[in-house]
């Protein structure tokens, strides 16, 4: 099947890309740079706020995953006008299947940017095409640069009364590239890490596992967000669940390299290709999830 990816050069969509390429897909990538072309993957430059290059990129394909978002500071810059253009291109192609990422948690707490999320379900589900919504707990690669940002502070403020599902964006990318394969389904399908720890815990093991020394000091975090997350509105019981631990992630067994483009982007959801973070080029709006910044030229 052809499959085009919006946001493939972001989180997720790095690990998405090369799972649909080992299942035997061949992808078009949007990106907001010239990229080249490789084996199974199409670049191909489209900007989802101005729709340049969007009805090309839908052009001959079966089926869309739009990743594509701006972030949590990007205020729905992507989400909301990126989606509306993607689903009319998506209609005048006659697209069968569109898969749209989202949130645990957008139908439950729709605040902040939870609520462009849903915004982005909404345009999807009225969208008249066949569609599918996978909504997400929080990337464990996210978190991981969370803790980053903060561990530069002498004291790391945590609050034990908020929990946190952690899931692996290998797998998500697997889960993903399961229901593009089975077609649409017409329904949220929430996915959600094998475990909930709550903020302290979730801390105290990245600084284990970094060698770090920080105090901690307890505080209640401020905010409707948290407030919801402390209700367990951001959380899921849904199954299947993914497997790898925050534990797991933190100390993957050593990659087994390959020549092989899809073997070595795929080998393991814990291998460094599978962790954008540690890729240098991560050059997107709100930090996140594939809208690159334009390039001159």
């Amino acid at each position: 099947m052809r499959i085009l990816v919006t946001g493939a050069t972001g989180t997720l969509g790095r690990a998405l890309v090369p799972a649909l390429v080992k299942a035997g897909h061949q992808v078009r990538a949007l990106s907001r740079t010239k990229r080249e072309s490789r084996g199974n993957v199409e670049w191909m430059w489209g900007d989802l706020f101005s729709g340049h290059g969007v009805p090309e990129a839908v052009a001959g394909v079966e089926a869309i995953a739009h990743l594509a978002t701006s972030g949590r500071k990007g205020r729905g810059a992507v989400d909301i006008p990126g989606t509306r253009l993607l689903v009319m291109a998506a209609r005048e192609a006659g697209i069968g299947h569109l898969l749209l990422t989202s949130m645990v948690g957008a139908d439950r707490a729709p605040i902040g940017y939870l609520r462009y999320k849903l915004e982005a379900e909404r345009l999807v589900e009225e969208s008249g095409l066949g569609w599918t919504v996978l909504r997400a707990t929080p990337f464990h690669q996210w978190l991981q640069q969370r803790l980053r940002d903060f561990s530069a502070l002498p004291v790391l403020p945590v609050d034990p009364t908020v929990p946190w599902q952690p899931v692996h964006t290998g797998e998500v990318a697997a889960r993903a590239a399961d229901l593009l394969a089975g077609g649409p389904q017409g329904i949220e399908i929430e996915y959600g890490g094998p475990e909930v720890l709550d903020t302290a815990e979730l801390t105290r093991t990245w600084l284990d596992a970094q060698h770090l020394r920080r105090a901690c000091l307890r505080m209640r975090y401020p905010g409707r967000l948290y407030a919801a997350m402390r209700a367990d509105l951001l959380t899921t019981d849904a199954t299947p669940k993914g497997k790898i631990t925050w534990q797991d992630y933190l100390a993957p067994p050593p990659p087994v390299l390959s020549d092989d483009f899809a073997s070595e982007h795929t080998a393991s959801p814990t291998s460094p290709a599978t962790q954008p973070e540690q890729d240098p080029d991560r050059h997107v709006y709100g930090g996140d999830e594939g809208y690159e910044r334009p390039t001159r030229g």
